[in-house]
């Protein structure tokens, strides 16, 4: 059974930092694309940041040059580094592994950015 629980979420001033992790269990982290979304109040789910299989990652644009995505395989975890928060981040976010057959998600972390 795969399982995916996010940690790091939190209340955080403008301009500060948080670490997103999510830890994997229940699936070989080594051939699937890891991805962080979030969902804003009253808002659809959207992609934050992917990290594929081979290294490549792509970020919204929002969030190029403040997010870094990054993995551990051997911890079967992936993390999300945010800097320079901004109120606009603030939702819920979202781990998910998707395989070549299935997407996986995480129950989620609320991140609010607010002073």
């Amino acid at each position: 059974q795969v399982q995916l629980v996010e940690s790091g979420g939190g209340l955080v001033q403008p301009g500060g930092s948080l670490r997103l992790s999510c830890a994997a269990s229940g699936i070989i982290f080594s051939f699937v694309t890891l991805g962080w979304y979030r969902q804003a109040p009253g808002k659809q789910r959207e992609l934050v940041a992917t990290l594929t299989s081979g290294g490549s990652t792509n970020y919204t644009d929002s969030a190029k040059g403040r997010f870094t995505i990054s993995r551990d395989i051997a911890k079967k975890a992936v993390y999300l580094q945010m800097n320079s928060l901004k109120p606009e981040d603030t939702a819920v976010y979202y781990c998910n592994v998707a395989s070549t057959v299935r997407s996986y998600w995480g129950q989620g972390t609320q991140v609010t950015v607010s002073s």
